[in-house]
């Protein structure tokens, strides 16, 4: 069974820094995709970076250049670098491996973590 905690979220100033963090647990071989989605008060939850196993990254408009996804493969942990946070920045914040192959060989899909709230004001 695969899991994964994320943590690293508060209160904090509108152009301040947070650090996100995803944790796995579980027999994992590898991860294809890791991403961050977002869901705001009254809004749908939207991807905000994704990065695949080869490197490749993705972002959301409204957030490049202030937010930097990473990985560590050999962990299979991610981190979402903010920067510039706005209000409008404000939500709950979710991990998601898209597919994660077990050290049984097996294929897990669409893992999402419980979220850790964000949530940017002055």
């Amino acid at each position: 069974q695969v899991q994964l905690v994320e943590s690293g979220g508060g209160l904090v100033q509108p152009g301040g820094s947070l650090t996100l963090s995803c944790v796995t647990s579980g027999s994992i071989l590898a991860i294809d995709t890791m991403a961050w989605y977002r869901r705001a008060p009254g809004k749908e939850r939207e991807l905000v970076a994704s990065l695949t196993k080869g490197g490749y990254a993705n972002y959301a408009d409204s957030v490049k250049g202030r937010f930097t996804m990473s990985r560590d493969n050999a962990k299979n942990m991610g981190t979402l670098q903010m920067n510039s946070l706005e209000p409008e920045d404000t939500a709950v914040y979710y991990c998601n491996l898209d597919r994660v192959r077990s050290t049984t060989n097996t294929y897990i899909a669409n893992i999402w973590g419980q979220g850790t709230q964000v949530t940017v004001s002055s």
